[in-house]
């Protein structure tokens, strides 16, 4: 069992790794529901693991209400948001009260925003069921919805009280899902730590092979790595905590022009993401053509896309440039972008043209 403080003072918590977590879940759910029905906020596609959750809350005396949402994207949506938070109110949830979050990233995000509103805020837990969510949504507090200008516009700062994670969900999970998943896990080396890259380069088949160490370690190695700088910028006032941002503008522009759907998962959107904001820098001058290349090598030998035609859009420099305009991390009119001088060298530039972004993006758009 690994356990990892996320460090922020009254509002610290712990994010507990181990496999066969959800089965025991309930010896650490027990003391925040104060002898109430605890409500579990899933969707259809994790019905399996919310009968495992609600039986090891059975084995301690706790009662729990499901409530199960569609999955997807879509769901993040206000229509979704209005339900759940109607929900909630008809169960009778108090502001001491804690809901569970059992899902991917969509429900974490979605419930998190939920319980921020709900009673002017609410309590919550994080029960990550995909890659992705366990190494990177669940961990920092970042909750939202989405709205028709972009994604994650709708939203608040929310901590959780404590992260759940059980590595043996994952064998449930779709290769496609655990490889988008994969994405945010080799994000963490490319951003300040060559040497974690160089294991994800030697260890990447074996992980998204199932094998339990090298799934357990890039697990915890990654949430540590979320805890860190989120402990130093926990609402992203300094311009550390925007790192985790690596290959989100351009993915981000990726996924709205997919419509926020299925045709292109949020990792798979980083992934490529990430190779152009590496291939971007080598344009600028900034890293080498060499360490832009291997980053590509490495997205496409684990099976992600690492440019706009790979990940499927067919879309001008001038339309995908037009959804970043609409990204929330504009500054009195300045997108800043996350580069790099090379792997494990990732830095804020706060003063790229979008007129630039645009001709690398014709260039780059065969890829």
């Amino acid at each position: 069992m690994t356990s990892i403080t996320v460090s922020l003072g009254a509002r610290s918590y712990e994010v507990v790794i181990e496999d066969g977590l959800l089965a025991r879940a309930g010896a650490y759910l027990a003391p925040l529901s104060r002898g109430r029905t605890m409500a579990i906020v899933t969707d259809e596609n994790v019905l399996p693991h919310l009968a495992t959750l609600q039986a090891s809350l059975t084995a301690v005396g706790v009662a729990s209400e499901a409530i199960v949402l569609a999955p997807g994207e879509g769901s993040k949506s206000w229509a979704t948001l209005e339900l759940l938070t109607d929900r909630l109110l008809d169960l009778g949830v108090e502001r001491g009260d804690h809901v569970i979050a059992l899902g991917g990233g969509v429900i974490g995000d979605l419930v998190g925003f939920a319980t921020a509103i709900v009673k002017r805020g609410c309590g919550f837990v994080q029960i990550p069921t995909t890659l992705l969510a366990q190494v990177d949504s669940s961990v920092g507090g970042k909750t939202a919805i989405n709205a028709r200008a972009g994604k994650n516009l709708i939203g608040a700062f929310h901590q959780p009280a404590i992260v759940l994670i059980d590595p043996q969900v994952l064998d449930t999970l779709p290769l496609r899902q655990v490889r988008a998943g994969y994405a945010e896990v080799v994000k963490y080396g490319l951003i300040d730590d060559v040497a974690f890259f160089e294991w994800c380069e030697a260890n990447a088949a074996a992980l998204l092979a199932g094998d339990p160490r090298a799934r357990e370690y890039a697990i915890a190695h990654s949430v540590a790595a979320k805890a860190r700088i989120v402990a130093a910028d926990e609402r992203e006032t300094t311009g550390v905590r925007a790192l985790l941002n690596l290959g989100h503008t351009f993915g981000h522009a990726l996924e709205a022009e997919a419509g926020f759907s299925d045709r292109l998962l949020h990792g798979e959107a980083v992934g490529a993401g990430m190779a152009l904001a590496f291939g971007y820098s080598a344009a600028r001058g900034l890293a080498s053509g060499q360490d832009a290349a291997r980053v590509a090598a490495h997205l496409r030998a684990v099976g992600l896309p690492d440019s706009v035609a790979a990940a499927g859009i067919d879309a001008g420099s001038d339309t995908l440039v037009g959804h970043m305009l609409h990204d929330k991390k504009m500054d009195a009119g300045t997108l800043p972008f996350l580069l790099a001088h090379g792997i494990g060298r990732t830095f804020l530039d706060k003063s790229v043209d979008l007129k630039d972004v645009g001709a690398f993006l014709d260039t780059a758009r065969g890829g």
